[in-house]
């Protein structure tokens, strides 16, 4: 359908006005609330993703795309079922680290996806992680570190989950500046990804959810 192929495209240029004008267009002719999500507003979003990995287009266009999916989002909302979000994701910055930009960015793209994103900001213990995750059920963590002195909370918070007796059940994801996929793989991370586009596919990937 053209006006669902053009939907998608004014996510990909970051427009949210046009976005959530079109959404509501859709909606009022009829189109259904879950056509217009996976076939508009989460393709204009992954084709962004994709140019961004081959680098055609870079952060601002992926901070402007989001933000036109989460406009278009909102007006879907109501019309949704529920038990469409996807899973819950508990997401922060570790203990120590103020930092927040990365972080901020690979949550509004996990929303973007469906997924329901529970963020603790920054400076986050092992112990609210963990006392968030068995509150909220979540099955996905995912952790920032921007500093080099404060990568070690990675591990910290991981080897606090085992200790717990919660780490079967929880898959984690980590990232940031100084993080390696290979720092992951030796701490015992479940996934890596160098940035927030990757962390979204990575997610989907590590859940095992359909896009």
């Amino acid at each position: 359908m053209g006006d669902l192929k053009l939907l998608a495209t004014l996510v990909e240029k970051g427009d949210h006005l046009g976005t959530a004008k079109l959404t509501r267009e859709l909606l009022d002719r009829g189109i259904d609330a879950n056509q217009i999500l996976l076939e508009g507003l989460q393709k204009g979003i992954l084709s962004l993703g994709e140019r961004f990995k081959c680098n055609e287009a870079f952060i601002p266009e992926v901070l402007l795309s989001a933000r036109a999916m989460k406009t278009g989002m909102e007006v879907l909302k109501p019309f949704l079922i529920p038990t469409e979000s996807k899973a819950k994701v508990v997401l922060g910055t570790v203990k120590d680290d103020l930092h927040d930009i990365g972080k901020n960015m690979v949550g509004m793209m996990l929303e973007s996806l469906g997924f329901k994103v529970i963020d603790l900001g920054v400076n986050v213990h092992e112990e609210k992680f963990l006392s968030v995750i068995r509150k909220e059920k979540a099955p996905l963590l995912a952790m920032s570190a921007l500093l080099s002195t404060t990568m070690p909370e990675l591990k910290y918070v991981i080897e606090y989950l085992k200790k717990e007796g919660m780490r079967d059940g929880i898959r984690v994801l980590v990232g940031g500046a100084p993080v390696t996929e290979k720092y992951a793989v030796d701490i015992g991370a479940d996934g890596y990804a160098p940035d927030a586009v990757r962390a979204a596919e990575k997610a989907t990937e590590l859940l095992g959810v359909k896009r």
